[in-house]
Order: C-alpha cells, then sequence, then structure tokens
C-alpha cells in the first residue's frame, strides 16, 4: 500500500483541492494522511472529508512528516507538500519504481505560475537532482519504509529536511528519478520575487553545505521560531 503524507500549515484557502485530486489515487487503495501543525484556519476541519486519517502534530515539517509516517499503514510513503500536485498514476510509478529495487526516489517537478523563468528554475532543480541524487520535498519524495527507517526518518530541523533526508539515504543507492511532473505552486516565487528567492536559497543551502546550523538558516528563511 502507498501511503501518501501530506504535512499542513494554515491551508485552508486550497487544501480540500487538493486532497480532492488525490481521490483517484485513494480509490486505487492508497491512503492519504494529514499530518497539521497546528493551523489556526481550519485547515484540520477542512481535511477529514478527503483523508483517511487527519493528525495534529507537533509543528515543524519534520516532525509533522515523521508522525505521519509513524501513523500510516503503507509500505510505502510518498511525502507530498499541500501546494504540489502528483501526477495521475503517481501510485504505479512508484509502485514500478520500487519494484525495480530503488528504495526511494522522486518526481520531476513542474512549477505553476506565470513568470517566464518558472520553467528553466524546474528544469535546473531537476538537472541538479540528477547529477547530485538530492531531492528536494517539491518534488514528492517517495521511499519504501524499510529504507525510510533505516535512514532514521526525518532530522528534526527547521529548514534542509528534505536534503538532509536524500542525503542518508543516498547512502543506501541512489534515487529513481522519475520524469513525470509533479506540478508545485509558484507562489513562493512570485510573492518573494522569482530572483530573490532563487539567490536566497542558494545561499542558505551553501551555507548549510559549509555547516551553518538549521534554525540560524531557518530565521533567514523567514519562518517563525518553533516551540520545542
Amino acid at each position: 500500500m502507498l501511503s501518501i503524507i501530506v504535512p499542513t500549515l494554515d491551508e485552508a484557502e486550497g487544501i480540500a483541492a487538493a486532497l480532492a485530486a488525490l481521490a483517484p489515487l485513494r480509490a486505487r487503495g492508497a491512503e492519504v494522511i494529514v499530518a497539521d501543525g497546528g493551523s489556526a484556519d481550519g485547515t484540520a476541519v477542512l481535511a477529514l472529508p478527503h483523508a483517511e486519517r487527519v493528525l495534529a502534530a507537533p509543528r515543524g515539517r519534520a516532525r509533522q512528516m515523521n508522525a505521519g509516517a509513524a501513523a500510516a499503514r503503507g509500505d510505502a510513503l510518498l511525502f507530498l507538500h499541500a501546494d504540489t500536485r502528483l501526477p495521475a498514476d503517481a501510485d504505479r510509478l512508484v509502485a514500478a519504481a520500487l519494484a525495480r529495487g530503488a528504495p526511494w526516489g522522486r518526481f520531476d517537478v513542474a512549477i505553476a505560475g506565470r513568470h517566464p523563468l518558472l520553467p528553466l528554475i524546474a528544469g535546473l532543480m531537476n538537472l541538479r537532482s540528477r547529477l547530485t541524487g538530492i531531492a528536494t520535498g517539491d518534488q514528492a519524495i517517495f521511499v519504501a519504509r524499510a529504507a525510510f527507517e533505516a535512514a532514521g526518518g526525518f532530522a528534526d530541523i527547521p529548514l534542509m529536511e528534505d536534503i538532509d533526508f536524500s542525503r542518508r539515504l543516498r547512502r543506501l543507492a541512489r534515487p529513481a528519478c522519475l520524469r513525470a511532473k509533479a506540478v508545485t505552486s509558484g507562489r513562493r516565487w512570485e510573492r518573494h520575487g522569482v530572483l530573490r528567492t532563487v539567490l536566497l536559497m542558494w545561499a542558505l543551502r551553501l551555507r548549510y553545505f559549509f555547516g551553518a546550523p538549521p534554525d540560524k538558516l531557518a530565521r533567514l528563511y523567514g519562518y517563525a521560531p518553533r516551540e520545542r
């Protein structure tokens, strides 16, 4: 079984549509688990009709995804951002990749939006991922449960949890890089400026590579401090 885990925080505006898009996968046997980090806008209530389970989890994407994985019944886990849409046959593609022996993988990404640079940014993200074996959360990372447990799940850090997780999974095997596209919202880039956002993410990743603490990077990115 495929378990799709969706971490949420104040996603009331789009959560019902995002989860409704997963209905065909649920009809074929996938389960959807929403791990909510304390939304104040009714996200959890809106998610209830569209998921097998809606969990209240400690705030923080890594914590929420770990909580969802712990509650999941599937032997394959897929971590999906609330603003990302999967290919229609994502469940079959994941099953085929895992059956070929890949313990984990990700989809190519496309970025929905009006800015003409967004397709180029997505293409560079996909190329970088193929070259490095590192995936980002926008690419809908999937993993066999055994590999998830062997890697130790997501580290409890407020930023770069996807990069850290990919690095540990890469020690087990390189990812299956599926060319089918997960479509993610371009709202982050367009709200703050496309070039500014790209430069900020490059700078944050470079600092992370050289050992900067994720808590500090999260503050630079604009995340509010979490309660421990």
